[in-house]
């Protein structure tokens, strides 16, 4: 962690010269970020990491010598630094980056939506928050995150309860491997699991087939219109709303483009306001880790409609933002760290 007086110290690595340079250029008059070294391939950061001992490592995810992945894994075992992984949606750059926040990265910036390298400038606002949020990250909270636990087996001959018609999950930074923990935990529950993970449009659905293949349960990309099942899990896709309605008597997934005046797409306001609106008193709201305070407006509407909220506590939150707006706009019904969501959930459904 700085100190208030010091810069963020990054370590820049990417094979592309024009990158590295206009990395260089964004920060060259920054009061609070300076550029500590360049590398141009994987072994070559891996050796600068290990020499500088930097604040921040950027990270290309597609690199020769070493590639972005195989230099994370070094750098996490041998000098663990904050990574954020810089990728694309170009052949596999959707799974590889998700292999990278299974690894230890903290985030990812998407390269492809800059629209070409010459456009990478765009990116200095989203780079530049996303440096000093990795700067204040705990590894040791990160490393906890990533350790992959045992699939829980279906225990069979569970009945239905009529407690808890919806479960509704909101995270952002941390989120992937604090997901993949929690459902790999998860018994399958006698009710849909609904997640908002604020990812750039296109990853969300290598996420949903990652944490498909690592857990028991059933975990898909979810589509506009369909019915929602019990024990199974709905991804809100990247770039939509993803709301509830009742059509039928039966829960169905709608998928809305509309802002509506929330800050991100998808939002977890908007899926905990609809599961209010629709489900009343038997909606969970669960927020995990995650910078800002979305979250905290629909956690508000899921109580005054009777339902119940947990948050993940800062013990093991990558970043607190998120739970720690939730609790303090609610009296929350439990919080607690990440190794207990799935079995709080459980106890609750």
């Amino acid at each position: 962690m700085t100190g208030p007086l010091r810069k963020i110290r990054v370590l820049v690595v990417d094979d592309s010269a024009f990158v590295r340079r206009a990395i260089i250029r964004m920060f060259e008059n920054s009061t609070d970020i300076e550029v500590a070294g360049v590398a141009a391939n994987g072994e070559s950061a891996v050796e600068l990491a290990r020499g500088l001992r930097p604040d921040v490592i950027t990270l290309d995810v597609q690199m020769p010598v070493l590639d972005g992945l195989s230099a994370l894994e070094l750098i996490m075992k041998e000098c663990p630094a904050p990574v954020i992984m810089f990728s694309c949606l170009t052949g596999k750059g959707g799974e590889k980056t998700m292999r990278a926040l299974e690894i230890g990265a903290v985030d990812f910036i998407d390269k492809s939506s800059a629209g070409g390298a010459m456009d990478i400038g765009a990116l200095a606002k989203e780079l530049t928050g996303k440096i000093k949020v990795a700067a204040l990250v705990d590894l040791e909270k990160l490393r906890c995150a990533t350790q992959k636990p045992e699939p829980v087996r279906p225990s069979g001959g569970r009945i239905a309860s009529a407690c808890t018609e919806v479960v509704v999950v909101g995270t952002s930074t941390g989120g992937p491997p604090a997901l993949q923990q929690v459902l790999s935990r998860l018994e399958p529950p006698p009710c849909p699991v609904l997640i908002v993970q604020h990812m750039p449009a296109g990853f969300t659905t290598s996420l949903a087939a990652r944490l498909d293949r690592n857990s028991a349960l059933t975990v898909r990309e979810a589509s506009d219109g369909e019915m929602v099942l019990a024990g199974h899990v709905y991804l809100a896709p990247a770039g939509w709303h993803m709301r509830l309605r009742r059509r039928d008597g039966e829960l169905q997934v709608w998928l809305d483009p509309v802002p509506g005046g929330h800050l991100h797409c998808p939002s977890v306001d908007a899926l905990f306001e609809s599961a209010a609106e629709v489900c009343g008193g038997r909606s969970l709201g669960v927020v995990l880790t995650g910078m800002g305070k979305d979250g905290a407006d629909g956690a508000r509407a899921i109580k005054k409609a009777g339902g119940r909220v947990v948050v993940e506590t800062e013990q093991t939150a990558i970043v607190y933002g998120m739970p720690k707006a939730v609790a303090q706009a609610v009296a929350v019904d439990a919080e607690v760290p990440l190794y207990q969501v799935a079995d709080t959930i459980t106890a609750m459904v």
